[in-house]
């Protein structure tokens, strides 16, 4: 496990300080809670990006006609 150092303003910390204990949980927690979220966001940006780089614009529009169609 790796220690992380931050610099913050007093008033953020004091706030996420405050958010960590109306959680029940330490500032230490919150920011590995925090931190999965980030990387999660990360990883389904990156997972959709490759898809979108690999997808058939033409087709796409060709399913969404159809599904509009069916209305």
């Amino acid at each position: 496990m790796s220690t992380l150092t931050i610099r913050l303003p007093d008033e953020k910390h004091e706030r996420l300080k405050a958010l960590a204990k109306s959680n029940s949980i330490s500032v230490n927690k919150l920011m590995d809670e925090l931190a999965t979220v980030a990387l999660a966001n990360y990883d389904a940006r990156v997972r959709y990006e490759t898809r979108a780089a690999r997808g058939n614009t033409k087709r796409a529009l060709a399913i969404l006609d159809k599904l509009d169609s069916a209305e």
